[in-house]
């Protein structure tokens, strides 16, 4: 049984024979007790997921990087990356109704390879969704600055600005998720409303009303470059917007101990999320890049020299700065980054909960306890809270953030590995709603291929761009010896690492190993 786990043995769970009362035997059954509150059904734990993923931020965040880079025909990236990441959602949501408990990679990890690998990719992955809550957190005065000056007020631009709305947006996520998954889900679903209708109307209307190029823009390679080499490493770089949207489906699984009957519905959130962002996605992407106003050329080359920011300038081209159109856009968008900073924070929040909860984190002991009367972490949602912080005030903290993007990625491949390296041993061995039955073995190879080749793409030096730039280019790090010339993300990457071998050597490593309680051991 992992170390400092609460545990109930089935025989004492006397719930009347109900799905929660069978959810909550079911839990019992992998050595927890049944503390947060199961009220999540299929469209809140899908919600979630397409929350955490949220195309119109990560669209947002990154479009100008990749129609910068090659034009119209980046478009193509987003059903590369849709399709490489539904391998990996696959492979995770069998594993999720094995393993209907909070955690996700961490979890799936422990039953399924050992306690040392599993608490290195909890580490990394737990790190990741730190450094992500704080990336979209100053993605938010990007859209709400402008959308609150265009309703009259005269917010100032500068350094102080965006650290002072990022800090309120991650103090309000922060107290929602305290104040229980209910009132989360409440927001969460109402936020996922508008982004959904938000995305297909303004998309629609561009199509019907604004289509100023021909489909021909979808296929024009020229900015790519001549010979193989190059092009492909142009779109490589382009593929950066669609990679930085598609990950946290996993968010639907890791909720697991707060939805009803898990087994069943997780999976079925998270292959929904995926597909949901896709169809939405690719809905937007289309009639954003053939109603771009005037000379696409002229504003390709704009948008790759700075001059003009896509998909904003494109909203505002065709409907007018400061319009009616323009400012129902910009509150669509606000409101999807906004439920995404609450998703991302949620799903980080219940993975430091399965792991404190498992003894596994400094001081989990002291601050992971859940409310009775809000059946809430309320201690590890304010640690979360207050490690997202931190970096708020850097002013490199974006770039850092972005980075961590790939650390998740890294964690996708290390679960990948452990499923596949199960596979190997016969698992899985018992039944469960959602089986992949002959072909897990091969849709689990292909997601550590696809996942294996992006590792690569993200590691890959990028100097002079906001990809993988060198630590030399981010401000107050040029002058640290040995670090200067280091790419972004294996600096990132060799810190989270590094600081998890110190602890792991001194506080984890001697902990005896405890047998898996039944449940667990069945499944695996």
């Amino acid at each position: 049984m992992p170390d400092g786990v609460r545990t109930t043995p089935p025989a004492a769970v006397t719930e009347p024979r109900t799905q929660e009362g069978d959810d909550a035997r079911d839990l019992a059954g992998f050595g927890y007790r049944q503390e947060l509150k199961r009220i999540l059904g299929v469209y809140s734990s899908f919600a979630v997921a397409f929350s955490y993923i949220s195309p119109s931020t990560g669209i947002f965040t990154l479009y100008a990087l990749g129609l910068g880079l090659a034009g119209g025909f980046f478009f193509w990236s987003w059903p590369i990356v849709i399709l490489g990441q539904f391998l990996v959602a696959l492979n995770f949501a069998e594993v999720s109704s094995h393993f209907p408990v909070a955690g996700s990679v961490y979890q799936w990890s422990k039953y399924l390879a050992n306690r040392h690998y599993s608490w290195f990719n909890g580490w990394i992955y737990l790190f990741a969704g730190i450094l992500t809550v704080t990336a979209v957190d100053l993605t938010v005065p990007i859209v709400l600055v402008p959308f609150l000056n265009g309703l009259g007020l005269s917010i100032p631009s500068g350094f102080w600005t965006p650290i002072v709305v990022g800090l309120l947006v991650l103090l309000s996520t922060t107290l929602l998720n305290v104040f229980g998954v209910r009132l989360v889900s409440i927001v969460n679903n109402t936020g996922v409303v508008f982004e959904i209708l938000g995305m297909v109307v303004f998309a629609l209307v561009l199509l019907i009303f604004f289509h100023h190029q021909s489909p021909s823009i979808l296929t024009d390679t020229r900015y790519l470059g001549s010979g193989f080499g190059n092009a492909s490493g142009v779109f490589l770089a382009a593929m950066f917007m669609s990679l930085f949207v598609v990950y946290g489906f996993d968010t639907a699984s890791t909720l697991a101990e707060e939805t009803r009957n898990p087994r069943r519905e997780a999976p079925r959130a998270v292959l929904a999320s995926v597909i949901g962002a896709f169809v939405i996605g690719t809905i937007f992407l289309l009639a954003t890049i053939l109603a771009i106003p005037g000379d696409a050329n002229k504003f390709i080359t704009d948008t790759a020299g700075g001059k003009a920011a896509p998909p904003v300038d494109i909203i505002t081209g065709n409907f007018g700065a400061g319009s009616l159109g323009s400012e129902l856009y910009l509150f669509v968008v606000f409101a999807a980054i906004y439920v995404c900073c609450l998703a991302i924070q949620t799903s980080t929040i219940r993975l430091a909960f399965g792991m404190a909860r498992d003894g596994k984190l400094p001081l989990g002991r002291i601050y992971n306890r859940v409310s009775p009367s809000l059946h809430t972490p309320v201690g590890t949602c304010i640690v979360i809270g207050l490690l997202s912080a931190i970096p708020v005030f850097y002013a490199g903290a974006g770039t850092v953030a972005i980075s961590a993007t790939c650390m998740i990625y890294l964690s996708y491949f290390l679960g990948n590995l452990a499923i596949l390296i199960a596979r190997g041993k016969g698992w899985p061995k018992a039944g469960a709603p959602f089986r992949l039955r002959g072909w897990g073995a091969v849709v689990n190879v292909l997601a550590l291929v696809w996942g294996g080749s992006m590792l690569v793409n993200f590691l890959w030096p990028r100097p002079g761009t906001i990809i993988n730039p060198n630590t030399s280019e981010l401000p107050g790090l040029a002058g640290i010896p040995l670090v200067g010339n280091v790419p972004i993300v294996e600096l990132t990457i060799g810190v989270v690492v590094l600081v998890g071998l110190v602890y792991y050597l001194i506080a984890q490593v001697n902990k005896p190993a405890q047998p898996l309680p039944q449940e667990a051991a069945a499944s695996a």
